[in-house]
């Protein structure tokens, strides 16, 4: 497994393990384990939620006479640690592996059956507990086309139990439950924006309490990833994050700050919820100034994507206005000097007199044109070519006045 597919697995297998402020008082930590947890199969059935004992990825492989297909399941195996009659869930990390096989192979069901143990440790006051866990991961090939499959992987808690409640069934669970799978030789399918001739299968594809995301190199479409949580294909974690703070959907800034604010209570209420809440707290006490000055926002690449810039209609045609020198044709790319009469913010002082180049001609919903212009001497004029807000700015006909016309007509 590459190291950026690990990273988002990790990501998605810590979600939602311990939330802010990380301590075992607060309300949001007293139900936790919301995402891709797979219940023994007489605990799920007499529920009325979604809880579930297994789930079930399908989507599209192309294969080659060669290809080789790789599964790896991971999840958290819970523990209850009792320490003085305070009881708290922590977790051990499992992998399942799936030996290498060919799609041909998977027209007959491929079946791994897989347990851990459970028992019992002491150290000093505090007694942990685990429970065995049972399941079964489950993989099988349907050719749909020359060279295609739809692949299924459906993996199965078969923990042959009845729990007395939810923490009692949580023991026999397969927490934060999710699968990587890997084509050597072959590429998938994007469950999300599948090339045409594929849409209809791709659409009949049935995905229950996970959804299929294509993860790693862009360029190998090699790598699926069975997400209990909804993600877009290559979701990423930012290089600038350190380590884990549980909430990967969260800004890390926000987390990292509210974090080092906690009064010395909360932070020793925080050291015992749990020794990776502990180490998370130790990092952020002991890094340098310059982590969080990396967190606080960085820009990846500037890209037009012209259809998704602005709300208004781009106007296609050259507006006139009414110069000194005669009727004036505006285009983008025109130099004006900005006369704005509004006087509704600073900006109207500040602009005046401003010679501006025109970036683009707009006309909004009620059927106004406006001018979008970016300051000729502003250091940052390339991002308002871009159309970042605080570098670009809009004014009416009335409010611009061109240096030389491009048309006159009607006026001697």
């Amino acid at each position: 497994m590459s190291s950026m597919v690990d990273a988002i697995a990790r990501a998605v297998l810590y979600e939602g393990y311990l939330l802010y402020p990380y301590r075992q008082s607060a309300l949001k930590n007293q139900q936790r384990w919301n995402f891709g947890v797979l219940y023994p199969a007489r605990w799920a059935a007499n529920q009325t939620g979604a809880d579930r004992s297994y789930f079930q990825m399908e989507c599209l492989a192309i294969c080659r006479e060669g290809t080789e297909i790789e599964a790896s399941l991971r999840f958290l195996q819970l523990v209850s640690r009792d320490s003085g009659g305070s009881i708290w869930q922590e977790a051990i990390e499992q992998r399942v592996r799936v030996d290498s096989v060919s799609p041909a192979k998977l027209a007959s069901s491929h079946i791994e059956n897989f347990s851990f143990p459970g028992g019992y440790e002491a150290e000093g006051a505090v007694i942990r507990r685990k429970c065995s866990i049972e399941g079964k991961i489950m993989i099988f090939a349907t050719q749909v086309q020359d060279h295609v499959f739809r692949l299924t992987v459906r993996v199965s808690n078969t923990a042959p139990i009845q729990p007395e409640n939810r923490d009692e069934a949580l023991l026999y669970s397969l927490a934060s439950a999710h699968a990587v799978v890997h084509l050597r030789d072959g590429v998938f399918v994007s469950q999300i924006d599948a090339p045409e001739k594929f849409r209809d299968i791709v659409a009949a594809c049935q995905n229950v309490g996970i959804w299929p995301v294509l993860v790693g190199d862009s360029e190998m479409r090699d790598t699926m990833l069975a997400s209990p949580i909804i993600l877009y294909d290559y979701p990423q974690v930012a290089p600038e994050s350190k380590g884990d703070l549980f909430d990967a959907t969260e800004i890390d800034e926000i987390l990292s700050l509210r974090i080092l604010t906690l009064t010395d209570e909360e932070k020793q209420q925080l050291r015992q919820s749990d020794d990776r809440a502990r180490n998370l707290l130790e990092r952020l006490e002991t890094s340098p100034p310059e982590h969080l000055l990396e967190l606080h926002g960085t820009i990846r690449r500037l890209e037009r994507h012209r259809d998704a810039w602005s709300a208004w209609d781009t106007y296609e045609r050259a507006p006139e206005i009414t110069a000194s020198r005669g009727i004036v044709a505006l285009k983008k790319g025109d130099r004006v000097c900005l006369r704005p009469r509004k006087r509704a913010d600073i900006f109207d002082t500040l602009l005046e007199g401003k010679t501006a180049i025109i970036e683009a001609v707009e006309e909004d919903f009620e059927g106004n044109i406006h001018f979008a212009v970016v300051l000729e001497d502003d250091p940052g004029r390339d991002f308002g070519e871009m159309r970042q807000a605080g570098h670009r700015f809009f004014f009416s006909k009335e409010e611009v006045e061109p240096f030389e016309p491009i048309r006159s007509e009607g006026i001697e």
